[in-house]
């Protein structure tokens, strides 16, 4: 019965994106081509089978192929899964992909495990700028050496793959610039080895999970999303030294705990979110910081006096948005 509420919930909500595509997504007012609708429902399908788990490839490994260790066999059914995932690649980016050699395959770096030098495994992963339009599938889990994702300004859509969970040496995960939709992605908060986070400019909405600012993040990246949520006290425990926010929609006060922030914290942008707050007189407490942004806002109040004490700052922007 919960397979056939999915299938009728998602049938229903296409037909009815269908009727009023013509105003999301600028298409002709005369009804949609086949591609266009196609490219409709492609979206949603992908984002539903996303939200329900259902989503991956069915990948055979032809016996005759030979792999140095099994980490590289593992690699090869996630990057041939997320080929089978990817709907367009202009530049031919995964052409190569072919082949037991994955460390030869482009976008894709090998490296020696760091627990075991004497063992190749995939360490890396760099597909930035290839405009290339798809989704990412659950095998990519399988890739659990991977230190650094990067696929920024492609065309990637739906959410992220439940089994990133698997990927406990991922030190940088670089999404940004692409066309994830949903929640905030909560499975990033289990990364244990995470320290850079870059989801900007995408289509991620709702809230923002208090538990983000509890991790060990050298650098977070949430602006350009669609999120609207009340910014949480805890935000001073985070240990970043830039954190930008900008071009969401945030409600409440800036918290009085970002003056424990002082002894790492160089960068943060608040700025387009819509805060209707004054500033605490703790920011003064930011001795490292050295561009602060908080312009085109609804902020209260006079700027604290306490601003004087910022020895380091270069920048400060506190341009209003009239209320």
């Amino acid at each position: 019965m919960k397979k056939s509420g999915r299938s009728q919930h998602l049938h229903l909500l296409i037909l009815f994106l269908l009727s009023f595509a013509g105003l999301a997504f600028g298409f002709s007012s005369h009804g949609l081509t086949d591609a266009e609708a196609g490219f409709i429902r492609q979206r949603q399908l992908l984002y539903y089978r996303d939200e329900f788990g259902d989503r991956g490839e069915s990948v055979t490994v032809d016996p005759s192929l030979n792999f140095p260790n099994s980490h590289l066999r593992d690699a090869y059914i996630a990057l041939q899964a997320w080929k089978l995932a990817i709907i367009s690649d202009p530049l031919n980016l995964t052409a190569d992909w072919v082949g037991s050699d994955v460390c030869s395959y482009t976008g894709v770096f090998c490296a020696p495990l760091p627990s075991d030098p004497h063992l190749t495994v995939v360490a890396g992963i760099d597909l930035n700028h290839g405009d290339i339009a798809g989704y990412l599938p659950e095998e990519l889990g399988l890739l659990t050496d991977l230190a650094l994702f990067h696929i920024n300004s492609n065309r990637f859509c739906g959410t992220i793959p439940h089994k990133f969970d698997c990927l406990h040496l991922l030190f940088e995960l670089d999404l940004s610039n692409n066309r994830f939709a949903g929640k905030f992605p909560d499975v990033v908060l289990h990364l244990p080895s995470l320290k850079y986070l870059d989801i900007r400019f995408n289509e991620f909405e709702g809230g923002v999970p208090k538990a983000l600012f509890d991790k060990d993040l050298d650098a977070i990246f949430i602006n350009h999303n669609r999120f609207a949520f009340d910014i949480p006290d805890n935000l001073g425990n985070s240990p970043v030294s830039v954190i930008v926010f900008a071009n969401n929609r945030f409600r409440g006060c800036v918290p009085a705990s970002l003056g424990n922030m002082s002894k790492t914290l160089n960068e943060i942008i608040l700025l387009n979110n819509g805060l209707r707050s004054c500033l605490p007189p703790e920011i003064g407490l930011l001795k490292e910081l050295t561009v602060f942004d908080v312009s085109f806002n609804e902020l209260l109040g006079p700027l604290p006096d306490s601003i004087g004490w910022m020895r380091s700052l270069e920048q400060l922007d506190e341009s209003r948005r009239c209320a």
